[in-house]
């Protein structure tokens, strides 16, 4: 059985800072404990994006240092808070495809599990541009004989959430170039900080709480505030065989307060 470990939304910060009143840095340290203690028999873990809370190198340096104990194979992708240079100059150019995004594919146990890059310089929403697009066509046609697992950090199908306004910009392609794959198993993204499933054009999507703080549902016709969260501090565990797929949630933190408003910073890269 193939074993992922997916862990989204990290956001450090450089020594001594905080990113909304929560210390990244002391939360991204219980992940890795629990991954080591829980799921040190993962195939692979992926670290979906927002790895960086403003893309600084210090931080990037620091994450660095933090996942180095982690037991299983680990990737890394990015967010709409990281900046693709510079985690390139600090982790290296190993960690990009030929076209220069910070994707690729991992072949395990008869899955291929696809890294999609969905960021853009300066684009807070997802973007998949024509190479990726084609980048994306190519890996499902070498894998047409084998289920096939997609992580990305932007989501996908529409959540009627607030953060859709920032979500994959025109999903309907990358829907297009999925449906191509007659074995498309799950579609895993991180980046609305709250877990949810959905089933949109016959294909399904996930998303994980992440890392960092979480938000209350706010669906339409509801007037209040979303609520911002403490937690949980939450990962994913996928599970797959040759007849399924299943997302498991670990919540390795599990404290749930609200944080007041008034205290919380909507952080984001200057370039952003």
């Amino acid at each position: 059985m193939l074993k992922l470990v997916i862990m989204s939304d990290l956001h450090i910060v450089p020594p001594g800072a905080v990113s909304n009143t929560l210390d990244t840095a002391a939360r991204l340290e219980q992940a890795v404990a629990r991954v080591n203690a829980r799921h040190a028999d993962a195939d692979l873990c992926i670290l979906a994006g927002d790895l960086a809370d403003l893309g600084e190198a210090v931080a990037y340096e620091r994450m660095r240092g933090l996942i180095a104990p982690l037991a299983p194979p680990v990737r890394l992708m990015l967010g709409n808070h990281d900046n693709r240079p510079v985690f390139l100059d600090i982790m290296g150019d190993g960690h990009s495809d030929e076209n220069g995004f910070v994707q690729g594919v991992a072949d395990i146990k008869g899955h291929r599990v696809i890294m999609l890059d969905s960021t853009e310089p300066g684009v807070v929403a997802g973007v998949l541009c024509q190479a990726r697009l084609d980048w994306l066509a190519a890996r499902l046609a070498e894998a047409a004989d084998r289920p096939v697992i997609v992580v990305l950090h932007h989501h996908v199908a529409p959540l009627s959430l607030p953060v859709d306004a920032i979500g994959l910009r025109d999903p309907a392609a990358l829907v297009a170039v999925l449906k191509t794959h007659p074995d498309i198993r799950a579609v895993i993204a991180g980046h609305v900080h709250l877990t949810t499933s959905a089933v949109w054009h016959g294909l399904p999507f996930v998303t994980l709480a992440g890392g960092h703080y979480s938000v209350g549902l706010k669906l339409p016709g509801d007037a209040s505030e979303q609520a911002l969260l403490e937690g949980p501090g939450q990962l994913a565990v996928v599970l797959a065989d040759s007849d399924g797929c299943v997302v498991h949630f670990d919540n390795f933190i599990d404290r749930h307060l609200e944080i007041a408003r008034e205290n919380f910073r909507f952080s984001r890269r200057p370039d952003a």
